[in-house]
Formats: structure tokens, sequence, C-alpha cells
């Protein structure tokens, strides 16, 4: 299953050439054991050497949201009480609307948003740190920022081009995100997914932590140990992506929209959290912190949703049913359905209710994007319009998911841009608004 990757359209599942990290995972690192930083300290150098187009030698350390009512509108809970389905739609406190899922997201939320409000206090600013400076370590960490720039480009072209408008360290840091959860997701949706086993997770999540403490295994990890020593960047949101994949590799079923929340968060909504940091929000907004995390968000859990009803025939191929078993037995269909491939009234009404529930995510995402900072807006709000075309897409092919892959064209891409673009430049509200501070 394609995980929602940075806010932008998935890019194809081919392994990272010449990162040779899904060896080391699976061999409990020792493919590149030549390759490890023993340095426990994150002040210590890091030196070594780097031959364009051939091989590479390092040995450094480092400088341092239950939506279980698939229906919008009003619903009922067991006991019959009528309610509204709205605010439940993102993580929220606790509450009447509020489940599990929803409770355990909202918690990594309040955590985040409390880590950058520190930042601020201390640095007035969301500006990168100072960094120290060590003589012959600057060449080889840019040279790391820059092989994680080159993934990005020919993986994700259009999000891409959006980061060259954003400050040059926000723009690595985002970078070295983006490769880090690409390369996470290769680990279980790549062409070498079958060798990966709970014991290679483990190590790859051992392995994060040594990035969080100054020790990189190889030059993409050294991107990001940089990037979170300089950005308030939280371990959790890579901890449960890391545990998303998990889930990839023993549960095909999501017995109701709960289940699927949590899911969505684990591998796509934990993104939104990684990026606020980098991106950060515009001096000039009124909105909480916390309301700007809830935004992005909804706005991963939306585009891993659109990523389900895109592939849902792809899915179902490979044995998985990424729709909340409940909801299909509401609407008189089974997994029986799904594999055999039939387009009915009943799938009809299904998906539209499906598509209805990812444009409310879409919805309450957009609300946060004018909140960013002015040059972190634009691919924002590039890669909500284009994937939120997609659910147009699926419309249009009558709902057939099974044998039709929705996909926005080159053209209507094109035509996205300066739309997107120009409703960037749009500063954040300066009146009251959903997502102001009260």
């Amino acid at each position: 299953m394609s995980v929602a990757l940075l806010w932008v359209v998935s890019p194809n599942s081919e392994v990272l050439n010449g990162t040779g990290f899904l060896d080391s995972v699976r061999e409990g690192n020792r493919g590149l054991e030549s390759s490890r930083f023993p340095s426990p300290n994150r002040n210590s150098m890091w030196k070594g050497r780097f031959k364009k187009g051939g091989r590479q030698e390092w040995n450094f350390g480092f400088l341092n949201a239950d939506l279980r009512y698939s229906c919008l509108g009003r619903s009922r809970t067991e006991n019959g009480r009528s309610f509204s389905v709205q605010s439940s739609l993102v993580a929220s406190p606790a509450g009447e609307m509020a489940v599990s899922s929803e409770k355990k997201v909202y918690e990594v939320v309040l955590k985040q948003a409390a880590l950058v409000k520190r930042h601020l206090i201390s640095t007035e600013d969301i500006e990168v740190k100072p960094d120290i400076v060590v003589p012959g370590n600057l060449g080889l960490l840019s040279e790391a920022y820059d092989r994680c720039g080159e993934v990005c480009a020919e993986y994700a072209k259009t999000f891409y081009l959006g980061t060259m408008l954003m400050t040059p360290d926000r723009r690595r840091a985002i970078w070295a995100i983006y490769v880090w959860c690409r390369r996470t997701d290769e680990l279980v949706d790549g062409p070498n997914a079958s060798h990966i086993t709970p014991q290679a997770l483990d190590r790859w999540e051992a392995r994060l932590e040594d990035i969080f403490n100054g020790r990189p295994f190889d030059m993409l990890d050294a991107a990001l140990s940089d990037t979170v020593s300089k950005f308030p960047v939280d371990i959790q949101p890579f901890r449960d992506m890391v545990e998303g994949m998990r889930m990839d590799l023993w549960k095909s079923r999501y017995n109701n929209f709960d289940e699927l929340y949590l899911y969505c968060y684990y591998v796509a909504g934990t993104v939104g959290l990684m990026s606020v940091p980098i991106m950060g929000i515009a001096p000039e907004s009124k909105a909480t912190t916390e309301s700007v995390y809830n935004a992005a968000l909804a706005l991963g859990i939306a585009n891993q949703l659109t990523n389900i009803l895109r592939d849902v025939g792809e899915d179902a191929r490979r044995g998985r049913v990424y729709l909340p078993q409940d909801e299909l037995a509401q609407a008189g269909l089974s997994d029986e359905d799904i594999f055999a491939g039939r387009v009915t009234d009943k799938w009809r009404i299904f998906m539209k209710k499906q598509i209805q529930r990812a444009r409310k995510f879409f919805d309450e995402a957009e609300k946060g994007v004018t909140e960013l900072s002015s040059a972190s807006r634009w691919p924002v709000l590039a890669s909500l319009l284009l994937y939120r075309k997609i659910l147009d897409e699926i419309e249009a092919n009558d709902y057939n998911n099974f044998t039709r892959r929705a996909y926005v064209s080159k053209p209507k891409k094109l035509l996205t841009l300066p739309i997107a673009y120009a409703r960037s430049l749009v500063p954040p509200k300066s009146t009251s608004s959903p997502l102001a501070k009260t």
C-alpha cells in the first residue's frame, strides 16, 4: 500500500538506487558495517569521501485522526442519540465524538505543538539554530543534502519544484525527511518487500534512534540527523510511521474506520507532523499551533484515504482490503465483491460516501495551509489540490477503481500549479477563523 509522502502524489515504488539500505536492514546492518558511524557524541567531527558517480566511503561521527459513521451530517450513537459528525474528522481533544484512535493521535499532536512552542520561546522564530562549524565537514554534508534533493526531484517532481521557493535550510530539511519516509515505505512496499521481517523493521527503528542521537549510518541518514538537530522535530511521528509499516506486515483488513484512521495516521498523517516544524508557521498567523498541526494531520489522512480509494483494485490483487469492513457490510458488500471487481449501484453508493469523507478531510486541511509560512504554502497547496483531483477522476471513471487507475493528467497538473501559486500568496486571515487562537 503506497503511503502519501510529503503531501505529494505518491511516486512509483522502485528501490532507491545506490543507497544500500535494504540489504543493511535485512542483514542487521552487516552489509554496510564499514560505513557505520561509531562516534556516540553528536559534537564529534565526521569525515569521509564521496566520489560522484562512484563508490561512497564513509567514516564519521556527526555534528550535530471513531469515524465509524461513513456518512456526513447527522448520525446516531449506539444508544440512539443523534449528533453531528464534523469535528471528529480530525484529531480532537476528549469529548463525546472522540474515540480511542483519535485520542491517541491527538496526544502526539499536542506533544509536537508543545515542542514547537518551546522552540519559538527560546529562539523568537522558527528559523534554524546556528550550526557548529567544523572544518572539513560542510562539503560532505552539503553533498548528502544534494543527494536527498536528487531523490526528491526524481520521484516527486512537482513537490520538488515547490520546495525551490523555500529558504535553503528548509528546502534541504524537507528533502531529508522525504527521503527517510520513502526509504521506510520501500521496506514493505518496494520490490524487496517480501524479504522484510518484523526484526528488520526493529533494526530500522533502532537505526532511527541513532539518527536522532547524532549517529547516522550513511549519507542519507546524515542529512536527516543534521535536520533534526536544527529544527524542533520530535522522533515520535517517525516511530509511528515504522509502526504503520509493521501493520502492513500482518494486517490486511480493517474492521471499522477507527482502525483505518489509526493506520492512515501511522503511514501518512505522521508526515504532516514531521513537516510542520520545517515548513514553519507564518509569523502573522493568529491560529493556534495545535490547530495547524491538526490541519497537517488532516491532509495526511486525506491523502492516504485517496490512495486507498484509488488503489482498491491493485490492493485487492495483493489480497488486501483497506476499506472499513463494517461499512462494506452496511452497504451490502463484501470482500468477494471487491475481489470480483464488480462496479454495481451498491458499490457506487459506497464509494460516494468514502469520497465524501476524504473531501471533508481535505477541507479541514485547507484551513491550515494559509497559516504556514509564505514560502511553504505553494508546494503544500499544489499537492492538496492535485491529490483532491484524484477523487474527481475516480468519479469520472464511474467509480471503477478495480481496473482503471485514477490519475491527474499532465495538462490538468500544469493548470493547477498557477492556481495553487496564486492562492499561496493569500496571507493568513487577520480576523478570527476556525483555527484562531482564543
